[in-house]
């Protein structure tokens, strides 16, 4: 094989790229994690009934309003 024939070297990342790749799996990781033990539950006890549950209208109102907040007013 010759010198052109042989991929790049891999060049590490910047720190700053490697600490946002950090947290983007550490993120990841707890989703993961937290989806994990949802199925685990749904396995040993079954699927929640509906009353018991929010409705995802709901979920989903609500996590608007914590944006519009965040976000502020824009006159």
């Amino acid at each position: 094989m010759s010198e052109h024939d042989q991929p790049p070297a891999a060049q590490p990342p910047a720190q700053m790229g490697a600490d946002s790749l950090r947290a983007y799996a550490a993120r990841t990781r707890a989703k993961a994690n937290d989806l994990a033990a949802f199925l685990e539950d749904v396995a040993a006890n079954g699927v929640p009934a509906p009353e018991a549950t929010t409705p995802w209208e709901l979920v989903r109102d609500r996590r608007l309003a914590e944006l519009d907040t965040q976000r502020g007013h824009v006159a």
